[in-house]
């Protein structure tokens, strides 16, 4: 299992840089709409295995046009956020009327409650968090905006995945050697406060690591020593955090994993389970605080 886990990783990680570097905008449109929809249907199986009806491909629809509102709005950073919010809002509220409007002619489903309410909650969980990868793709595009992924967006992205990633296999390896101690057993028996401890060490280093490689810059953005440690915690804190609610979620569907698609690491949603909750908290912060 640790050796498909490793192989997995490795070629995952070189596929991520290769794809942060070089791949072209439109091409990044469509990596990110194709890794959120997989995910998507990954977590209505696992709706479907709990015994809840929902209309999955109504809800991949509408998180793939989510996607597109934001990412042909540059992002909804410089002079194009209020027609970026404006569209992502029109998205959000035709998808309700478009999960409502599929209700309708189901002759048979006696849990119309369930279905609507699972339906859209596919599209919050995993196209709507996902979606900051997009925004943190154009930041540092200045008041022009456009549709060009800036260098400093490429960067983020890759400084989220490093740490929030460094975090899991910190987590991981100290849970498996010293965790002794249980996190929230009710929810993820395996994770322990040691290994969260481990994680913790582990995302700050590297966080601080790629502030002083990178000279105390993300890309355009200015970024202290102070601000690497503060946001390495904060990422590995989120992280975990996105991580226990997957879990709360596969306890509930009865599911060891999301899928069996990646060797050694279970499902593509078991991959992105702690960057969607980081990469919210990353945009917000950089939002904020970094200049």
């Amino acid at each position: 299992m640790l050796q498909y886990r490793i192989i997995s990783g490795c070629l995952i990680g070189a596929a991520y840089v290769l794809c942060a570097n070089y791949l072209p905008a439109f091409g990044i449109l469509l990596l990110l709409v194709a890794i959120s929809s997989l995910a998507q249907l990954e977590f209505y199986a696992m709706l479907r295995r709990a015994g809840i009806p929902c209309f999955r491909y109504v809800g991949v629809v509408c998180g793939a046009a989510l996607i597109a509102a934001t990412f042909f709005n540059g992002g909804g950073v410089g002079a194009r956020a209020a027609a970026a919010y404006q569209w992502e809002l029109l998205v959000m509220l035709a998808s309700l009327i478009a999960v409502f409007v599929r209700q309708f002619p189901q002759k048979h489903n006696d849990r119309p409650l369930e279905t609507l309410g699972g339906t859209l909650f596919g599209i919050w969980y995993v196209p709507y968090l996902f979606n900051f990868f997009t925004r943190l793709a154009f930041a540092g595009n200045g008041a022009s905006g456009g549709l060009m992924v800036s260098p400093s967006g490429r960067m983020l992205t890759l400084y989220l995945v490093v740490v929030v990633k460094l975090g899991d296999i910190g987590a991981y390896f100290a849970g498996t050697l010293f965790g002794r101690h249980k996190l929230f057993p009710r929810i993820s028996p395996a994770k322990t406060w040691e290994g969260l401890g481990g994680g913790l060490a582990l995302a700050v280093l590297g966080s601080w690591l790629f502030q002083r490689l990178g000279g105390g810059r993300l890309g355009a953005l200015e970024f202290g020593a102070g601000q690497a440690v503060v946001l390495g915690a904060l990422l590995t804190l989120s992280g975990v955090a996105g991580d226990l609610f997957e879990s709360l979620l596969k306890r509930a569907a009865g599911a060891k994993d999301s899928s069996a698609a990646i060797p050694g690491m279970g499902g593509l949603l078991d991959v992105l389970d702690s960057l969607l909750f980081g990469a919210p908290v990353l945009y917000a912060y950089a939002k904020v605080f970094l200049s």
